[in-house]
Formats: structure tokens, sequence, C-alpha cells
């Protein structure tokens, strides 16, 4: 199975919206972009569809003057490309770490933490 393509944190605010979109034009990606960051430029967005095209992450067909896009990858493959890349880059693989440094931290409300136990209990 060919892996995932690394997509960069930009890269995914395209992908996520072709995710929930797909297909989709260009135009409705880059309208999609600028309601959440209004500094987003036709020319930039379409430099990262050209990026992630190259990546083998969108494909297009063109319809008209329009160019259409849809996903090639499979989000919860992506997700788990970058799940996998930040557990080896920052805690050396291993999640035990991850968790603690979570729950230490306080970044985990007392409903997560109530889920991670009941997931880690069906696990059995």
């Amino acid at each position: 199975m060919k892996a995932s393509p690394r997509i960069s944190e930009t890269e995914w605010e395209i992908m996520k919206i072709v995710w929930a979109k797909a297909p989709c034009s260009a135009i409705e990606i880059i309208q999609a972009l600028r309601q959440n960051d209004a500094s987003w430029h036709p020319r930039t967005a379409k430099a990262f569809f050209n990026r992630l095209v190259k990546k083998q992450a969108l494909g297009f067909s063109k319809e008209g003057r329009a160019y259409v896009y849809r996903p090639l990858v499979r989000q919860d493959e992506c997700i788990d490309e970058a799940s996998e890349s930040f557990l080896d880059r920052v805690f050396g693989g291993s999640l035990k770490p991850m968790l603690a440094h979570f729950v230490k931290r306080d970044k985990l409300s007392d409903e997560e933490i109530r889920e991670l136990r009941r997931l880690l209990k069906d696990r059995d």
C-alpha cells in the first residue's frame, strides 16, 4: 500500500475543505479558505493546489473554465500518517509519554479523560 503524502499545515487547510465538499472548484475552495482567513490570495491557493496535485493528494479535472478538485487520499490515512510522524518526532514513537504529557499539562478535560478510560477498557 502506498504511503500517504506528507501534507504541510497550510495544505491541511485545503485538504479539509476538499474532503468535506468534494468535488469542488478552485473558486469554491478559495472562498472557503477566505472565510477563515481573508488574506488568502487566489495565486497562493493555486500554488498549493499544484503542490497537492504533485504529491498525488489531489486530483483535478477541467470542466469548462473551472478546475474541479477531488481528494486522491483518504482523510483517515493522512491523519494516521501525521499522527505517527508527530509521535515519532516528539515522543520517540511512544504513546504513553505523550498521553502523560497532555494529562499533566491539563490539556484533557474530565470528559476526555472519561472517554479515554472507556476506550482503554473497551480495548481489552
